[in-house]
């Protein structure tokens, strides 16, 4: 019973928030009765003596009536899972139930009517329904018939929380209707750049942690989860970096003559017994240094049919990363120089990141390929 009013709250919540820009009168005008039992609730609650009040007691007996007529009107239904419908119904009803019960002014006015039994038993009911479903088509075997009993038990959980033993029924039709993929990621070969390529293969591994169901019936798996699970995959992707260059470095040095942009004060003179500023354009001598360190990898990707150990998809990823360091130095008057000129020349040669990390970087968009690859591959399996 409890589980049910949490239900009707959660409800009331909701119906709440879509109504709230409404007025009652109106939707009771344009037959939205539940809303305009809703907002009139609000209403009185915020003020018993609220004009809304009668239009509280006709839209709650209007509401009751149109529920009650879809009731009779869904058990003639020829609908296998029409309690599913009747269990709504009996959903919507309590939701104004609890909405009433839940303003001490409204139970004054209207005598509300509660139907958590019935619901409790519609919801029994389409659970039975969906698990005998569920159950049948699960025993007629193949990936597709799984697929569709791993729905019914889905459904029948939905209607009743931990129905029977549908969770075990779950994980049995999953086991059967997934499709199971593990991924193989084989290491470089270079001990430098074991600890970044181990940090790329955790990235993925997390991923497909995270993204474990990619597709509702796509699972993946590493090599030691389906060993240990004593998984049979049906692909197998294999991943591999093919070649990768890192720290590949360029210097490039560039000197020039740069002229200030106006003319500055560069001295003093004597005119007719008076010293006046003489202004002229200054120069100076930058030579500007930068610093390019390049790094790029090639990933391949292979997935497999498990059985033949055809390949059935290839593709390659790259990827790149350029960190870049500029700094200068002048000779000459400094007012020649630009304000980026200036910041340039303060600025001093640095040197670049590890190889390892390099090695991260240039991985990380090879990352953003795969996975885009990944999700669109499966998408539909």
């Amino acid at each position: 019973m409890k589980k049910l009013s949490s239900l009707s709250v959660l409800c009331l919540l909701l119906l709440t928030i879509l109504v709230s820009c409404k007025s009652a009168k109106k939707s009771l005008r344009q037959g939205e009765y539940d809303e305009s039992v809703l907002l009139a609730v609000s209403k009185v609650k915020d003020n018993p003596r609220s004009s809304s009040a009668d239009v509280l007691k006709e839209a709650y007996e209007l509401a009751l009536q149109q529920h009650l007529s879809d009731l009779r009107r869904n058990e003639t239904s020829t609908d296998l899972f029409r309690q599913e419908r009747t269990a709504e119904i009996y959903t919507r009803l309590n939701t104004l139930y609890n909405a009433i019960q839940d303003c001490p002014a409204c139970g004054r006015l209207v005598s509300a009517r509660s139907f958590f039994n019935e619901e409790n038993q519609a919801r029994q009911s389409a659970a039975a329904t969906r698990y005998e479903a569920g159950q049948q088509i699960l025993d007629q075997g193949g990936r597709d018939n799984a697929r569709q009993a791993f729905i019914h038990f889905e459904k029948a959980n939905e209607m009743v929380n931990n129905f029977r033993d549908v969770n075990r029924k779950l994980d049995e039709a999953y086991a059967i209707g997934s499709f199971k993929v593990v991924v193989e990621q084989v290491l470089v070969s270079s001990r430098t750049y074991q600890l970044s390529n181990e940090y790329f293969q955790n990235q993925v591994n997390e991923f497909l942690q995270t993204n474990r169901r990619l597709n509702k019936f796509v699972r993946f798996y590493t090599p030691d989860e389906a060993t240990q699970d004593k998984v049979r995959p049906d692909h197998v992707v294999v991943l591999q970096f093919d070649d990768f260059a890192v720290g590949q470095t360029l210097v490039e040095s560039k000197t020039e003559v740069v002229t200030s942009k106006d003319s500055v004060k560069v001295g003093e003179t004597t005119v007719a017994g008076k010293k006046v500023p003489v202004f002229n354009k200054v120069t100076a001598k930058l030579t500007r240094n930068r610093k390019t360190v390049l790094s790029n990898g090639l990933l391949d990707m292979q997935i497999k049919d498990f059985g033949t150990k055809r390949v059935v998809n290839q593709e390659k990823f790259t990827g790149q990363y350029t960190w870049v360091c500029e700094w200068g130095n002048f000779n000459g008057d400094e007012r020649a120089l630009t304000a980026d000129q200036k910041r340039m020349t303060s600025s001093r040669e640095l040197m670049p990141p590890p190889p390892q990390q390099l090695f991260i970087e240039f991985s990380k968009p090879i990352y953003n390929r795969l996975t885009t690859k990944l999700r669109g591959f499966y998408e539909n399996y």
